[in-house]
């Protein structure tokens, strides 16, 4: 630690607790919401099905990366791992996938804050929301991490009760209701009048998206006390909470509003209609408060972990070192980064919708964790090791699972993330005169 001060370097200060607590804010405890209305049609109303089939896809991605974070506790995450294990070429092209992935999820936060801001003040223009939400991020991140991640805990604190709120008021619904019919209980995970495999893996294949930003904290690895145990325990614990903290939201809903009995007003805001039956209006107001502030702690954590990314190629030289591998002697931050990407926030949340950040999102992600996937046989089920079924198998059906995913995107997705891809490694290919930079290994200590 005294080495990693001297050296102007990112210092250890985050316990096990604050990067759950941060894991859980970036991908937000409240993030089977927004998608309840979509799983539950696509799934023909089997949203607790595919929400635990997608956590059992997403828990073997997480292993992997919790234990690749111990054998590389970096800042660069997958794009260490992969340029270390595999090729530093294509360490490159995922991190590179990577910049575009964290990047691009403060926009889209930043362009869905601004929106739902809009719904309470319609009065003040989205322009002015784009550039408070944006400065918002930025300052958050500007103060520090150990700050940023107080803020995450009075956020999850703040969730916690509003969930508690949603759940309670689910139950007396349901328990005032006259009659329950045949299989009332049981339909949320499986209706044998509804059910088709096809359109549960569809739906599952959506469920994802409330997984994604686990993997942000294996970019805080230079930032955690003992990250050969911490990044692990926590990546792998913050993706079965999230699943097990989904299930039961998603649950409740689906039992509140069972599919096929009447349509969603709107099916993306599917479940604050859903708090509204169970709660009535005060407590829909307060789920479309909170769904804002889940989005702002989101933002907030995104840019936190895409601000480490880019610290992390940069200090490699990978992106140029003299901007990007700069951190602030005073806070710890990687302040150039920080500002960049709120920037980009800002600047995009005019240019892009939603759903194009959002499928652009999702093609670097997936990249990523194929990525990691196949670094973590290469070494454990490979090279080192006792070479066991354990070993192989979790990070091969990680790495399937993803490609399933991935082959599935929508080709708007797929034609601008190949653009973005191909413009990145023409770029990188000239700047290294064709010689790919090998990712750093960091200390532990």
């Amino acid at each position: 630690m005294a080495e990693t001060a001297a050296t102007g370097g990112l210092k250890r200060q985050l316990s096990l607790w604050n990067l759950i607590i941060y894991g859980l804010i970036v991908v937000q405890p409240t993030a089977p919401m927004p998608s309840f209305g979509v799983v539950s049609t696509e799934a023909k109303g089997h949203v607790v099905t595919a929400l635990l089939i997608a956590m059992v896809a997403m828990f073997f991605t997480a292993l992997s990366y919790g234990r690749m974070a111990r054998a590389y506790p970096s800042a660069g995450s997958a794009y260490t791992y992969v340029g270390r294990e595999i090729h530093p070429g294509l360490g490159y092209v995922t991190g590179w996938s990577m910049v575009m992935d964290y990047v691009i999820n403060p926009l889209i936060c930043t362009i869905w804050c601004s929106k739902a801001a809009a719904v309470f003040l319609p009065g003040v223009p989205y322009a002015a929301w784009a550039v408070f939400f944006a400065g918002l991020f930025t300052c958050i991140n500007l103060v520090g991490v150990k700050t940023n991640a107080k803020f995450n805990a009075g956020l999850a604190a703040f969730m916690g009760v509003v969930i508690v709120w949603v759940l309670v008021a689910a139950v007396r619904y349901v328990l005032g209701l006259p009659e329950y019919p045949a299989g009332f209980f049981s339909k949320p995970f499986y209706d044998p009048e509804n059910f088709q495999s096809q359109a549960v893996f569809t739906g599952a294949s959506i469920a994802v998206l409330t997984y994604i930003g686990f993997d942000g904290i294996s970019t805080l690895s230079e930032e955690v006390e003992n990250p050969r145990r911490n990044i692990l325990l926590a990546t792998v614990g913050v993706c079965l909470i999230t699943g097990v903290l989904a299930g039961i939201q998603v649950y409740a809903g689906q039992l509140v509003w069972p599919w096929g009995e009447a349509a969603y007003p709107d099916i993306d805001t599917a479940y604050v209609h859903v708090a509204g039956k169970a709660g009535g209006e005060l407590l829909k107001q307060v789920v479309t408060a909170t769904l804002l502030v889940a989005t702002i702690g989101s933002g907030s954590g995104a840019l936190l972990g895409a601000a480490r990314l880019l610290y992390g190629m940069g200090r490699d030289n990978a992106l140029p070192r003299g901007f990007f591998g700069q951190v602030d002697a005073k806070s710890g931050v990687p302040r150039n980064n920080v500002i960049l990407v709120g920037l980009v926030s800002l600047i995009g949340a005019f240019l892009m919708s939603y759903q194009l950040g959002a499928e652009m999102l999702n093609f670097g992600a997936f990249i990523a964790f194929m990525g990691v996937n196949a670094a973590a046989f290469l070494r454990y089920g490979v090279r080192e090791g006792e070479r066991t079924l354990w070993d192989r198998v979790p990070p091969v059906l990680g790495f399937l699972t993803c490609l399933f995913i991935f082959w599935n995107l929508r080709w708007q997705a797929k034609l601008a993330g190949v653009v973005w891809l191909l413009v990145g490694v023409a770029w990188g290919y000239a700047k290294n005169r064709g010689k790919w930079v090998t990712p750093s290994e960091i200390p532990q200590e």
